[in-house]
């Protein structure tokens, strides 16, 4: 790396740091089958899909080595413990070999910590279980910074394969009525990296929309990112010299620095 805002990289290596977002709750089966082409041609990490599509995308990544990813708890994370426990062994069961899993912002804002670790920690054991791996989603635009580090710690601890930003449908009320989100931010993320554990890998989702982004982000430590972009992303990475030989590549960062509320 010849500076803080360059980085060597592949273009395997930013399409297997993709998980492509099909999540939007009008998306019809066309669209979905749309988006798992999308995911096959460009070869990313996982589809990351709704539990009632696994079935479709498990026919149609067949003999390919993009994964399932399914969201449990989605997107607000309000569901019983027990709920998400079945939802998260069924989707298993079916054929996801991730699961994405929203953690109950409430009793995390409560400091209801007992509950949050006790969740997490069953719902874990009931993925693993099944041979897929957990990530974690905080909803970061809900929380201040020391919940964040709090349920870093607690996911440490628990031993869960990842941490990740944010659903992408964590809208928060502004002064003026109106609803926003920033999803991944630098600062987040930075905070996310030192307050995890070394073998706790970081997922950013939510705001990482082009190539400059996902260059960031993998600078700050991020293994993952959630993304509707995939095309334009490594399309730019194509017009940028990026191919099968590592390459030095500069980028722009990213602007929101900021998050909580």
């Amino acid at each position: 790396m010849a500076s803080n805002n360059s980085i060597t990289v592949t273009l395997s290596q930013l399409a297997k740091m993709i998980d492509h977002s099909l999540l939007h709750p009008t998306m019809t089966d066309d669209d979905i089958i749309a988006g798992l082409n999308i995911s096959k041609e460009y070869n990313v990490a996982t589809a990351c899909i709704k539990p009632y599509s696994i079935g479709l995308a498990k026919k149609e990544l067949a003999g390919t080595d993009v994964d399932i990813c399914a969201v449990i708890g989605f997107p607000h994370g309000n569901s019983s413990t027990e709920c998400k426990v079945h939802e998260a062994i069924e989707a298993g069961i079916a054929g996801a070999k991730e699961i994405d899993m929203v953690v109950n912002v409430g009793k995390v804002l409560g400091g209801d910590w007992d509950y949050v670790t006790e969740e997490i920690k069953l719902i874990n054991e009931a993925v693993t279980r099944t041979g897929a791996i957990l990530k974690v989603i905080f909803e970061n635009d809900y929380l201040q910074p020391e919940h964040i580090i709090t349920l870093c710690k607690i996911c440490t601890e628990l031993q869960v394969a990842f941490v990740k930003t944010s659903s992408g449908y964590g809208f928060v009320k502004q002064s003026d009525g109106s609803y926003n989100y920033l999803g991944a931010t630098v600062r987040d993320l930075k905070l996310m990296r030192e307050h995890s554990g070394p073998d706790v890998q970081i997922k950013a989702a939510g705001g990482v929309r082009t190539l400059d982004d996902l260059l960031h982000v993998m600078r700050l430590g991020v293994t993952r990112i959630g993304a509707t972009a995939t095309v334009a992303i490594l399309k730019a990475a194509k017009e940028r010299g990026i191919g099968d030989e590592p390459t030095v590549v500069t980028f722009k960062p990213m602007v929101n620095t900021s998050g909580g509320y």
